[in-house]
């Protein structure tokens, strides 16, 4: 604790300084107004000192690295020892152009795969769907089968390398696939390492790629976490992600509270299923942004794991000290990207790297300079990988764990964006809980007036965006843009077509049926989905059989 007398003496010549020293400061800054000084999603002071975390108790809110609660991080060297995993999402077209751009950043240094889908593969459609036209491979390579599975991942040694699978209502259906696939490698289930990401919360909230019904997604949310904890141990079943929340226009605090909300939801659904806490948790993954605002994103991610090993130990009264442990993948803010001037992506991206590697992530992805006009070229995918890599080699910030820690401001943050949460937690609670909330669309309101609050900035050039409302320059564009393989729909379609054909149709048939009706009971799913994703029916058939059990979600009207 600091000394009362000196605290109010400070106080005193703080309260001097700020009468002469602000006007001092914006003189310099001839184009800004006051309000200017600020662009987080809070108001930020002048200046942070001992007063303002004169109450932090060193033992209770800060801690070693690697001690409850985890503030100053989840492992005592951190990225002293091992460096976060360098893991590139990437994905587009066929799963032969993308199997190939994962082997090229294989080589180029990239740690683990991170696998994006196209849109039809999303919503659980096969390529060939009348659903699916003018949308293949867009946004992430086209999966229909295993076939296509067992294309995107040759020649990778899934015993080495890690997955990551963005995937969501379907996750359970894809995860079967990447499992069979590696089956045929010869490799088993307890060798394999990776996440899918299987948070069907956030897309009610956010990203909106449902298909069905609230409780049936939950339910196949728990049967892929409880296989997982019984057959694929060493695998992440589900990635709660903030990241669309970010991206859908949330602030900071908006972020971690409702990915914070979603995660605990799916604790008490494991709970009410009758798994023991510690049997499933420490295999439970999250997925954050890392925005523009470099300080308030590192102190957002501090934040996470205080809270989240406060509520385990606490709240579901885990035993094991693994459970406690937030263990989170980040993504730089894709949303921040803009079109004009795009080589200025590349220093927003370091600068949002840097955040998320000083705030103690395990895994980050940075986005390419191009994306916000098309899928990655493999120029600005190396760019962006190199810009991870010379983080970690050349600018010294891996020397030393948290080396923020003790920052007034940092830690003054870090206390507010928890005090956010718990406030949204009791609002949560109040509306009845989750599901009740989402059904009343209020974490898609709060998200909503947070997006047009934001924008509204911009619009009136109280927030400033280089190359977008400051600093503009009318030269045109000059990047490489990514082009896919003209052929590689119809080639794809073809695959389907022969897969069909050449299939035994009574197998399909027949692990259908048992899927339909373990889907009508309360069997664990996935021993039904891996039969018939080895019997390879498709991804469409499989989802088709599901919605006919569950039935297909529509979101309601708030106005």
């Amino acid at each position: 604790m600091y000394d009362q007398k000196k605290l109010d003496k400070l106080r005193q010549e703080l309260e001097q300084w700020e009468e002469t020293s602000l006007q001092q400061s914006l003189s310099r800054l001839p184009e800004r107004s006051a309000e200017f000084i600020t662009t987080s999603s809070e108001p930020v002071n002048r200046l942070y000192t001992p007063l303002d975390v004169a109450d932090l108790e060193y033992s209770q809110g800060l801690g070693l690295p690697g001690e409850y609660p985890f503030t100053r991080g989840i492992h005592p060297s951190l990225h002293r020892s091992r460096l976060w995993t360098m893991r590139m999402f990437a994905g587009f077209g066929t799963a032969e152009e993308t199997n190939a751009r994962f082997k090229y950043l294989l080589a180029q240094g990239q740690t683990g795969l991170s696998t994006a889908f196209d849109l039809p593969t999303l919503m659980g459609y096969d390529t060939d769907s009348p659903e699916a036209l003018g949308e293949f491979g867009k946004c992430g390579v086209a999966i229909s089968s295993l076939q296509d599975m067992e294309i995107l991942l040759a020649d990778i040694p899934l015993d080495r390398v890690s997955t990551s699978m963005t995937i969501n209502s379907p996750a359970a259906v894809i995860w079967a696939m990447y499992i069979a696939s590696a089956e045929k490698q010869g490799v088993r289930p307890d060798q394999l390492r990776g996440t899918t990401q299987n948070d069907i919360l956030k897309e009610y909230i956010a990203q909106k790629e449902y298909i069905f019904p609230p409780e049936p997604s939950m339910r196949l949310v728990v049967d892929t976490i409880e296989y997982g904890a019984q057959h694929v141990p060493q695998w992440n079943p589900v990635s709660i992600s903030g990241y669309h929340i970010r991206e859908a226009g949330s602030t900071a605090a908006q972020e971690l509270a409702f990915t914070l909300a979603d995660g605990l939801e799916y604790v008490r659904w494991c709970i009410a299923r009758g798994l023991d806490v510690d049997d499933f948790a420490p295999r439970l993954s999250f997925f954050f942004n890392a925005h523009n605002d470099f300080f308030e994103e590192i102190a957002k991610y501090r934040a996470a794991r205080r809270i989240w090993a406060h509520e385990m130990r606490e709240t579901f009264k885990a035993r094991n000290p693994r459970s406690w442990l937030m263990r989170f993948h980040t993504q730089t803010a894709g949303v921040s990207l803009t079109a004009q001037q795009p080589e200025n992506n590349i220093v927003r991206v370091a600068i949002q790297a840097l955040a998320a590697v000083l705030g103690g992530t395990q895994s980050l992805h940075t986005n390419s300079m191009d994306e916000a006009l098309a899928l990655p070229s493999e120029h600005a995918v190396t760019v962006a990988l190199r810009t991870q890599q010379i983080i970690a080699e050349e600018s010294g910030v891996t020397n030393t764990v948290d080396p923020l820690g003790g920052s007034f401001f940092v830690e003054t943050q870090t206390n507010l964006i928890e005090a956010q949460v718990y406030d949204y937690f009791r609002r949560i609670e109040a509306l009845g809980g989750m599901l009740p909330a989402i059904d009343k669309g209020f974490f898609q309101t709060e998200i909503a007036d947070a997006a047009y609050r934001y924008q509204k900035e911009i619009d009136e050039n109280t927030r400033r965006i280089v190359g977008v409302n400051a600093y503009q320059d009318r030269s045109p564009v000059r990047i490489p843009i990514l082009e896919m393989d003209p052929n590689g729909y119809r080639r794809q379609v073809r695959r389907l077509e022969e897969i069909r054909q050449q299939r035994d149709s009574g197998r399909v048939g027949q692990a259908l049926d048992r899927l339909r009706i373990a889907c009508q009971g309360t069997e664990n799913s996935m021993p039904y989905l891996l039969d018939a994703v080895r019997a390879y029916a498709t991804l469409g058939e499989i989802v088709a059989v599901m919605k006919g059990v569950f039935g297909v979600y529509e979101e309601p009207n708030w106005i």
